[in-house]
C-alpha cells in the first residue's frame, strides 16, 4: 500500500514538471542581501532555541490554521522569544506556499527555514530566491551523493541545510554527507506515530559538533527539558503552538521565560 510520504513525493515530482526554470540570478541577489548562515548562528546560542512553525494543515492533523495570517503568527513567535521560524511550503498536502517565507522573515526579523519535500536542486534555488535562510532535506528521500550535492549548493548561497533523519541508517547518510545541522523527526512519516525516544537514541550517535534539532511531538517545557538532557540545541514546534490563542505566551512558556 502506498504511504502518505510516497504520495507526497509522487505529487511533488509531477508538479515540478510544470514549474518554470529556477532563477539563479534572483537567488544570488537574495543571498547577497542577507546574513550568511543566519539559521546556523541562531541555533548555536547557549539557550532553548525554539524554531516555531507556520503551517496551515498536515495529513496527520488535518486543518490547523486555515489561511494563516503569516505576519501575525511570525511576529507573535518573535515576541515570544523564538530563535527562528519554520515555514511549511508544500502546497497540496499541507496547504503551504513559498510566498510565506519572505513574509515570515520580514515580520519576525528571524531566520526562516523552508520545510518541503526536496527531490531536485531546482527546489533549492527557488527556495533561496523566495527568502529561505535554510532548507529542510529529508534523508529518507535522498542518498549520500544527493545530500552532499544539495548541502554544497545551499552553502554556496550562504544558506543552511537542516538534514532530517528518523533512524540510524538515515543518520549515517547525513553524517557521511557532512550535515552540520541534523534534525530528528520523532514522527514516523510513514505511519505518523510519535516517540521522543527516537531523538534520545540518535543523539548519542551524532558527531560532537553537530547542531541537534528535535522535531515533532514537543508540547511542553518538560519535553524540552528531556531533550536538552539528550544534548539537543534546538526544538522545532508547530501544531501545539499554532493552536494557542496567545502564541507569544506559548513560546515563552516553552523556553521558561516570564517576560
Amino acid at each position: 500500500m502506498t504511504t502518505v510520504l510516497e504520495q507526497i513525493v509522487e505529487r511533488t515530482r509531477a508538479r515540478l514538471k510544470d514549474e518554470p526554470k529556477p532563477d539563479r540570478r534572483a537567488a544570488e541577489a537574495v543571498a547577497d542581501q542577507r546574513t550568511r548562515f543566519a539559521f546556523r548562528e541562531a541555533l548555536s546560542r547557549d539557550a532553548i532555541n525554539v524554531i516555531a512553525e507556520v503551517k496551515s494543515a498536515s495529513p496527520s492533523a488535518g486543518s490547523i490554521v486555515a489561511n494563516p495570517e503569516v505576519e501575525r503568527i511570525a511576529g507573535d513567535y518573535a515576541r515570544g522569544g523564538a530563535a527562528a521560524i519554520s515555514v511549511v511550503t508544500e502546497p497540496e498536502f499541507f496547504n503551504g506556499s513559498r510566498d510565506w517565507l519572505a513574509r515570515a522573515r520580514s515580520a519576525s526579523g528571524l531566520p526562516v527555514v523552508m520545510k518541503d519535500f526536496i527531490v531536485e536542486s531546482s527546489q533549492l534555488v527557488r527556495g533561496i530566491a523566495a527568502g529561505a535562510d535554510a532548507i529542510l532535506l529529508l534523508a529518507s528521500l535522498l542518498d549520500v551523493r544527493q545530500l552532499t550535492d544539495f548541502i554544497a549548493l545551499l552553502e554556496a548561497y550562504g544558506c543552511d541545510a537542516l538534514v532530517e533523519v528518523h533512524d540510524q541508517d538515515e543518520l549515517q547518510r547525513a553524517i557521511e554527507a557532512g550535515a552540520r545541522i541534523i534534525g530528528v523527526n520523532n514522527r514516523d512519516l510513514r505511519d505518523f506515530k510519535v516517540d521522543l525516544g527516537i531523538s534520545e537514541r540518535l543523539s548519542a550517535l551524532m558527531p560532537e559538533n553537530a547542531i541537534r534539532v528535535a522535531e515533532s511531538g514537543i508540547r511542553t517545557s518538560a519535553d524540552i527539558a528531556r531533550l536538552r538532557n539528550a544534548r539537543f540545541n534546538a526544538f522545532l514546534v508547530g501544531e501545539s503552538l499554532l493552536r494557542q490563542d496567545d502564541r507569544a505566551a506559548a513560546v515563552r512558556t516553552l523556553i521558561g521565560s516570564r517576560v
